[in-house]
């Protein structure tokens, strides 16, 4: 059981734990570029949508003949 001293407290540390998380963000930071329509690289088969579909189909075909088991 907390006492209001501890509410006050954890409350206090909460509004000083505020900025920090703020603080994090500045304008002579570190400059992140991602793009992920590079068509140079070699793993673009990655982002075609077709070859998820037919690989989740595959694993799905897998799990389905493992559960099945020996039943005939």
């Amino acid at each position: 059981i907390l006492t209001k001293a501890n509410y006050l407290f954890i409350a206090f540390m909460l509004f000083l734990a505020a900025p920090l998380a703020f603080a994090q963000d500045g304008d002579g930071g570190l400059k992140v570029d991602v793009d992920l329509n590079k068509s140079s690289e070699p793993a673009d088969w990655m982002s075609n949508p077709l070859y998820w579909v037919i690989g989740g189909l595959i694993i799905i075909l897998i799990i389905a003949i493992v559960a099945r088991g020996n039943r005939r």
